[in-house]
């Protein structure tokens, strides 16, 4: 679990993160610009989960990278929006 940084405001878990694989699942990595704390990793974290079809969500400020699974394929520009909304600019797939 990460710890909270200076810019977080709540004593509450800021880091989400369910790691279970599910057969049939799409894993998709992106690349996420401004994220610096736990903080950033749930706001991101939590607007994408949001998604319909996404069944976990994992974000990394460290790396800037965020591994969402899913039922199938997400929309990018539903991913886009998601990430917009919590702040921040998704630069694209990680490769």
């Amino acid at each position: 679990m990460a710890e909270n940084s200076s810019c977080c405001t709540s004593e509450e878990s800021c880091h989400s993160g369910d790691t279970d694989v599910q057969v049939g699942a799409v894993t998709t990595t992106y690349r996420v610009s401004g994220m610096t704390c736990g903080h950033c990793e749930g706001a991101v974290s939590s607007e994408i989960s949001e998604i319909t079809g996404v069944s976990s969500v994992q974000a990394v400020a460290a790396t800037g990278l965020v591994t969402v699974v899913s039922q199938a394929p997400l929309d990018d520009e539903a991913v886009r929006a998601a990430v917009d909304e919590a702040g921040y600019e998704l630069v694209g797939q990680a490769a």
